[in-house]
């Protein structure tokens, strides 16, 4: 019989996903669902978009470019330079989502065995990403105690050998929602310079930031122009993650032409997204007010019901859409599969990711849970109690 690979073998699933056969069957059972577990949000994608795609005159529908069309490019490095990230249309190649954007990152700057560094809990592909890439995960751990915090810089030291590659961040984070500042950037500038290193920074979640804080971009730090390299896209800022564009930036122009080659071997990015893409940036600053104004009220109202269950804490996100809890349960797998499988209330159930396929760190994370505020105020306000009533009757 034909041996699968020991690549393939070790190939994470998804802490999100593989629970979708149980919610499915609740479904058929005529269980309501309410879905906490992915970040997909409910907010409607920009009508300018949507009317580029619907409204355009294409009679061949070819192939655009594999780096990306110019005039996306151009277009995108003025929003970029809008941001106060000073680059041109030469520092972008247009991805197929933010995923392939870290695939063609860690295929330009690792070779198989080589570390990428990750504080954790973490986006849980960029343990696939790794994997398939033949990277190996150093993971350096923060903690809810801290509300996820960057870990010390000693933390990092400890970790830097002749293998280590590069240190990789989301900012703001998934799955914890936490807020890199300018000072954490800062530290992490002084260590990859010190030690040669690339710093790649996931910034999809760039314009969710809360509180009055700012982003600070690895792009916008001085003397980090050789070193940065900034993982983009559109799928959470404009809600359009069916679109799958995303993109890679980076000053350091080797970098650029090593991450092009791996584009030109999978041809180009999908037309009609990058239509798409373009007439998305034309979105007005009254949109993501909106849109943000909209998220800060349902965290305030998750953490507000999730603090009202006994023996559960929660981290405080500044950033993103998603905060990490902690439940007084063992094991958060059995019981994401529990609370859809074996329980409902008032015909209704919750889903929820596990937080430890959000690790690489064998048994941490095992008695948490991410959850994704892209409800409404009043379902997850029905879905916390729902939690609550689940919590009150867990035979674990």
């Amino acid at each position: 019989m034909p041996v699968i690979s020991r690549k393939g073998s070790q190939m994470p699933e998804s802490p999100i996903r593989k629970l979708v056969p149980f919610a499915e069957n609740a479904k058929k059972n005529g269980i309501h669902v309410y879905h906490l577990n992915i970040g997909q949000p409910d907010i409607k994608t920009p009508q300018v978009a949507l009317d580029a795609v619907k409204n355009n005159s294409i009679e061949t529908l070819s192939y655009a470019r594999s780096e990306g069309s110019e005039e996306y490019r151009i277009k995108l490095s003025k929003y970029y330079q809008n941001n106060n990230i000073n680059v041109t249309e030469k520092d972008i190649i247009v991805t197929t989502g933010g995923s392939e954007a870290l695939l063609f990152a860690m295929g330009s700057i690792t070779d198989p065995g080589d570390e990428i560094i990750i504080p954790e809990p973490f986006y849980a592909n960029y343990n696939g990403f790794s994997t398939a890439s033949g990277v190996k995960v150093v993971p350096v751990i923060s903690t809810i105690e801290n509300n996820f915090a960057l870990p010390k810089i000693e933390e990092f030291e400890k970790l830097i050998t002749a293998k280590t590659k590069a240190i990789l961040i989301c900012n703001p984070g998934n799955p914890t929602g936490y807020l890199y500042t300018k000072e954490e950037i800062e530290k992490l500038k002084a260590i990859v310079l010190k030690h040669d290193l690339f710093l790649i920074a996931d910034e999809v979640y760039r314009e969710f930031a809360y509180d009055g804080l700012q982003h600070t971009s690895v792009m916008q730090i001085e003397g980090l122009e050789k070193n940065a390299i900034v993982i983009d896209s559109v799928s959470k800022r404009y809600s359009m993650c069916g679109a799958r564009i995303g993109c890679i930036v980076s000053k350091n122009e080797e970098f650029i032409n090593t991450a092009l080659k791996f584009a030109q071997a999978r041809l180009s990015p999908p037309t009609y997204a990058l239509i798409a893409s373009e007439a998305a940036l034309d979105t007005p600053q009254s949109y993501f007010d909106e849109v943000i104004e909209e998220y800060v009220d349902r965290r305030n109202t998750l953490i507000s019901e999730l603090e009202k269950i006994d023996g559960v804490r929660v981290a405080k996100p500044k950033g993103a859409f998603y905060c990490v809890a902690e439940l007084p349960v063992n094991d958060t797998d059995k019981f994401a599969q529990w609370i859809l499988e074996k329980f409902n209330y008032k015909n209704q159930t919750v889903m929820v990711a596990p937080a430890s396929g959000f690790y690489s760190t064998n048994g941490e994370g095992k008695n948490q849970v991410r959850i994704a505020y892209v409800l409404n105020k009043k379902d997850l306000i029905t879905a916390v109690e729902i939690l609550k009533e689940a919590l009150k009757v867990y035979p674990n």
